[in-house]
């Protein structure tokens, strides 16, 4: 049981980490800048810039590592893109309402 808390806890930050870097980095050698500026205003491009959106598309991937039961997994999924926007929110990036402006060392 304990393996299995663990498991969701690395694979929530790893969910977290990733959509962050997708959605709020340039990435190494501006790689994602690059990609986030070639999809411009497609759905993809508008994708890249929610985070809480793309939380879901990356969460998805991340749940595979926890469970292959297709309950478990649509659980898992939805779980781990909840904490991922809770780690978001815990760390100043949005406030309930949305995206926070103007006060960046507040945290909500």
């Amino acid at each position: 049981m304990e393996d299995g808390w663990f498991r969701f806890v690395l694979a929530a930050l790893a969910t977290w980490r990733v959509t962050h870097l997708l959605a709020h980095e340039d990435g190494p050698a501006d790689i994602v800048f690059r990609l986030r500026r070639r999809l411009g205003e497609s759905v993809l491009g508008s994708l890249m810039d929610c985070f809480k959106c793309l939380s879901l598309w990356v969460a998805a991937v991340a749940a595979f590592a926890l469970t292959t039961s297709p309950l478990a997994w649509v659980l898992s999924w939805l779980a781990l893109s909840g904490a991922a926007c809770l780690l978001e929110r815990l760390g100043g990036g949005e406030s309930a309402a949305g995206p926070v402006k103007g006060d960046d060392d507040v945290l909500r």
